[in-house]
């Protein structure tokens, strides 16, 4: 359960907009939508070979 404090006289916009980021945060939505369709093994692991491959270059990038 995601719990916002709310201080007096705050914004319910501000506090929409924190409890927003929580729930981004909890991964929740991007479960669900994994979960929607069944993906292949062979999938998951060509997919987590690109993502590694596509941060080594942002970090050499950074690094030059």
């Amino acid at each position: 359960m995601i719990v916002v404090p709310v201080k007096e006289g705050e914004n319910i916009e501000r506090a929409l907009k924190k409890f927003k980021r929580k729930f981004e945060k909890t991964g929740v939505v991007k479960e669900l939508r994994a979960r929607q369709q069944f993906d292949k093994p062979s999938v998951k692991n060509r997919l987590k070979r690109e993502r590694a491959v596509y941060v080594q270059q942002l970090q050499r990038a950074e690094q030059d």
